[in-house]
């Protein structure tokens, strides 16, 4: 039997109880899926509320019974209205800086475009993150103290910090409001390049990635986000990174002496053979010791959101007490069952977490 991690996670929230068991800090967007047609052909398009810190809060009110909130901004605008909606069928309790829409251009609900691709050609995703409601948002806009009484566990990620210089200022505020109180702080790189060319060099990027993630216990983040959020050595690396778990296992040590705070650090393993087909598994890295998923072959219906997948079941697994070659195998289940689904969010049930964790396959249900 594994031996319990350090990483001490406080207590369930009860019913009547005022905290969460995971407040996320985000940006929502909204995003335009016309399915396998190129956005350039589309004629219509389903839309999916979706955000990278949301996901996780969604995955784990909706699938797990945890008790979450999403801390961002929200505007006065019909597409606030759609994301509000979507947020409470969600189960997760919207904390919102409200801004006033102008009528014209903003501010905005920022809209992420794109297509799942088939077969040989890749999926694709791009933005229109103009006038940005999220990119305003500031140190001193939230009330930590009180909302991170009772709350067990902070979660934000790479792609609101790369929004706005004040949005990296938030982030730090919130982690330092949190490591206080005594919640677990978790990160997720997510490095997106073209976030953060938009504010400045690379180097500048990595600066105040380090700044945030040395306040950080759990961190999510693949080889790639390593050396480019980072800075931190390792081998060249292009496209999806394959199944072999060393390349991540052997950047670990300048991980740790350059965040010695770090408790937990973990990943998606994915090798991609075509749109619909893809190899999976996943890592993580605890106090000194490596741990390894099992590969699995997916048929993947919509793969956008299945590190989000990933990241929200493994930390389901730590909130309740799974030990952590548990919670990574919870992760890599639900990360797995989240790409047979269209949209960014959960639809699978904690039961078919659980039976896909244990190897159960895909015979029909009478």
């Amino acid at each position: 039997m594994t031996e319990p991690l350090t990483l001490h996670i406080p207590p369930a929230v009860t019913s009547d109880e005022s905290g969460f068991d995971l407040l996320a800090l985000g940006a929502m967007v909204h995003r335009l899926d016309p399915g396998i047609v190129p956005m350039r052909k589309a004629t219509c398009c389903d839309i999916h509320v979706s955000g990278g810190e949301y996901n996780v809060a969604a995955n784990l009110a909706d699938c797990f019974g945890l008790r979450t909130a999403m801390v961002t901004a929200m505007v006065d605008h019909p597409l606030g209205d759609l994301v509000r909606q979507q947020v409470r069928a969600m189960g997760v309790q919207g904390i919102y800086k409200e801004f006033v829409h102008n009528g014209v251009d903003g501010p905005n609900i920022a809209t992420v475009y794109s297509d799942r691709g088939q077969g040989i050609r890749p999926p694709v995703v791009f933005y229109n993150r103009s006038q940005e409601a999220a990119a305003l948002l500031k140190a001193g806009d939230f009330q930590w103290k009180e909302l991170l009484q009772q709350t067990r566990w902070l979660h934000t990620g790479g792609i609101f910090a790369a929004l706005s210089d004040s949005t990296s200022e938030l982030i730090l505020e919130a982690m330092t409001a949190a490591r206080e109180a005594g919640a677990v702080v978790s990160f997720d790189l997510n490095f997106r390049n073209l976030l953060w060319k938009k504010r400045g060099s690379r180097e500048e990027a990595q600066a105040t990635l380090r700044k945030i993630v040395s306040l950080v216990d759990v961190l999510v983040g693949n080889e790639e986000d390593l050396q480019h959020g980072l800075g931190i050595a390792g081998p060249e690396i292009s496209g999806d990174a394959k199944l072999d778990p060393g390349v991540f296992f052997g950047m670990i040590d300048e991980v740790r002496q350059a965040f010695p705070q770090i408790k937990v650090l973990a990943t998606t393993l994915r090798e991609v053979h075509s749109t619909a087909r893809h190899t999976w598994s996943a890592v993580a890295w605890a106090e000194g010791r490596d741990y390894l998923a099992p590969h699995c072959e997916l048929d993947v219906l919509d793969r956008v959101g299945g590190g989000d997948g990933f990241a929200s079941g493994f930390i389901a697994g730590l909130l309740e007490g799974l030990t952590l070659e548990e919670a990574l195998h919870r992760g890599w289940a639900h990360g797995a069952l989240l790409t047979t689904y269209p949209g960014d969010t959960t639809m699978a049930t904690r039961q078919l977490v659980e039976a896909v964790h244990k190897g159960r396959g895909a015979r029909i249900e009478r």
